[in-house]
């Protein structure tokens, strides 16, 4: 299916149920995160290990979807100016790849350190940071110990249970869903910045 049709099919109404259940989903990631964030008294300000830096790969078209209504709240202006440092990423990005290198830029959405779709934006973007924990089939608990920023803090407190998986688990069930829903079969693999270059 080409991109086309899935933009035609991501802003199809009957999408809209979907959506809203995703929506229910980042709610509560949003809740767990600041519980856990509010527990370790850490408050993510910028740094140069910043996640708008790190190339993130997403997986689900349900998230492609729900940005890509996003976009269409922006103004045509500010749409443009998106899609110009979307499409600049991208080929700064693939020059990278061919040399070797690892490219660490700016996610478009990012204007002055704001997200311009910050109520829309990714899971990883909403659980980044914190130290965490992930039930992978067969490889028990693995955990992670959070970003470089979170890591350097000074902690008096023991491990808080940031258990990612139900998360993922509800993701994976709602984006089976609609992916029926709306007719695709294909795995979806796309960075923020090759999802707004389609829009």
């Amino acid at each position: 299916m080409s991109i086309a049709l899935l933009k035609i099919q991501a802003l199809n109404t009957a999408c809209a149920p979907f959506l809203n259940q995703l929506k229910t989903i980042y709610a509560a990631m949003d809740r767990k995160y600041q519980e856990a964030a509010d527990y370790y008294g850490f408050k993510c300000t910028g740094c140069e290990d910043n996640c708008c830096l790190t190339r993130f790969y997403h997986h689900t078209l349900l998230e492609y979807s729900f940005i890509l209504k996003g976009f269409t709240t922006l103004d045509k202006e500010k749409q443009n100016q998106i899609k110009q440092r979307a499409a600049k990423v991208c080929r700064k990005t693939a020059l990278a790849d061919e040399q070797g290198e690892t490219a660490r830029l700016m996610c478009p959405l990012n204007f002055n350190g704001l997200c311009q779709l910050y109520a829309f934006r990714p899971m990883i973007c909403r659980l980044f940071g914190i130290a965490h924990e992930l039930q992978q089939p067969g490889m028990g608990v693995i955990r992670h110990p959070g970003c470089e920023a979170f890591s350097e803090q000074p902690l008096d407190k023991s491990y808080f249970k940031f258990d990612r998986t139900p998360f993922f688990v509800e993701m994976a069930m709602l984006e089976k869903e609609f992916k029926q829903a709306v007719g695709v079969n294909q795995k979806f693999k796309m960075t923020v910045s090759e999802m707004l270059e389609t829009f």
